[in-house]
C-alpha cells in the first residue's frame, strides 16, 4: 500500500490570485450582478466572501484576534457560526464597489499568502472538519483554503461565462485536497477488513485513490495490494462540483461509471468538502 501524503501548496496561492485578479478585471459591470452557483451570491457576493476570507486569516489566524463566539458542540453548530458570518459579512459588503472589492483583495492576499508560507505545514492545528473532527495538519488546512480559492474563482467563471481554471497545477491539488473527506464520509460503512474501494478522477488533473477498510476505519491509499471491490470513475468536472455541493449525489452518480459493489460507492455520491 501507497499511502496518500501531504499536500504543498503555499506557494500556488499568488498565482491563483492573479488569475483571479486577471478575471475581475475583465468583467462587465452586468457580470458582477449575475447569480451564481453559491447559494443566492451574485459575482460580487463570491468576490465579498473571499474577501472576508482574508481579513479572517489575518485577523483571527494570524493577530490571535477573537470575538465572543457560542462554543461549538456539534458540528451544525459549525455550519450555522459559519454560515452567519458569512451572510452578515457579505450583506454589509454590498455597500463596497467593484474596485473597491479587488482594491482591497490586492492588499489582504500578499499578506495572507506570507502567513500561509510562514506556516509549518507538519505542525498540527485545528480540525479540517469535513475531513473528520481530530485536529489536522496544517498542511491540510492550508490546502482547504487553496480549493476555497479555486472553487469560488471558478464558480464566477461558470457564472460569467470564462473559460475554467482546470490547468493541473491548480486543479489537481484542489481535487487531491477534495478526496481527503473520503475516510470520514465512509467512517459508518461496515466491511470486511481489507476490502478496497478505488476512486479514480478521469481528466488532465485526476488522479486515482483507494479507500482501505481498516480495523476501526478507512483509510485513504494512492495505492493498494488487494482488488477493489468497488470501482467508481468520476470526471473532474463533475468531482470538483460534486464535492461544492454544485451538483447533487444523484447527478454526479449518472455522470460515474461504477463496477462492483455499487453499495459501496454510494457514501462517495454523499461527500461535501465545504462547511455547508
Amino acid at each position: 500500500m501507497k499511502p496518500a501524503g501531504p499536500i504543498f501548496v503555499a506557494d500556488r496561492f499568488a498565482e491563483l490570485r492573479v488569475r483571479l485578479t486577471e478575471l475581475l478585471s475583465d468583467l462587465s459591470g452586468q457580470d458582477w450582478t449575475l447569480g451564481t452557483a453559491a447559494r443566492q451570491w451574485s459575482v460580487r457576493d463570491i468576490v465579498s466572501h473571499l474577501l472576508g476570507g482574508d481579513l479572517g486569516i489575518l485577523s483571527r489566524r494570524r493577530d490571535g484576534f477573537r470575538l465572543n463566539e457560542k462554543p461549538i458542540e456539534r458540528y451544525s453548530d459549525l455550519v450555522d457560526l459559519v454560515n452567519g458570518l458569512n451572510d452578515q459579512w457579505v450583506s454589509a459588503a454590498r455597500r463596497l464597489s467593484p474596485r473597491v472589492l479587488c482594491d482591497l483583495l490586492s492588499f489582504t492576499g500578499p499578506q495572507v499568502e506570507a502567513y500561509f508560507a510562514s506556516l509549518d505545514p507538519f505542525a498540527i492545528g485545528e480540525p479540517v472538519d469535513w475531513a473528520g473532527p481530530a485536529p489536522a495538519p496544517v498542511w491540510l488546512d492550508v490546502a482547504r483554503e487553496f480549493t476555497e480559492r479555486w472553487h469560488h474563482q471558478q464558480q464566477i467563471r461558470d457564472a460569467t461565462g470564462r473559460p475554467p481554471l482546470y490547468e493541473p497545477y491548480f486543479l489537481a491539488p484542489v481535487l487531491d485536497t477534495f478526496v481527503r473527506a473520503l475516510p470520514h464520509s465512509f467512517r459508518d460503512i461496515a466491511a470486511t477488513v481489507g476490502t478496497v474501494v478505488k476512486f479514480t478522477i478521469s481528466g488532465e488533473a485526476g488522479g486515482c485513490w483507494s479507500l482501505l477498510r481498516r480495523p476501526n476505519a478507512w483509510e485513504l491509499a494512492l495505492e493498494a495490494d488487494a482488488e477493489p471491490a468497488t470501482e467508481v470513475v468520476l470526471p473532474q468536472d463533475s468531482a470538483w462540483r460534486l464535492f461544492t455541493k454544485g451538483m447533487n449525489g444523484e447527478t454526479a452518480r449518472t455522470m460515474a461509471t461504477i463496477a462492483g459493489d455499487s453499495a459501496l460507492a454510494s457514501p462517495l455520491f454523499t461527500t461535501i468538502a465545504v462547511i455547508a
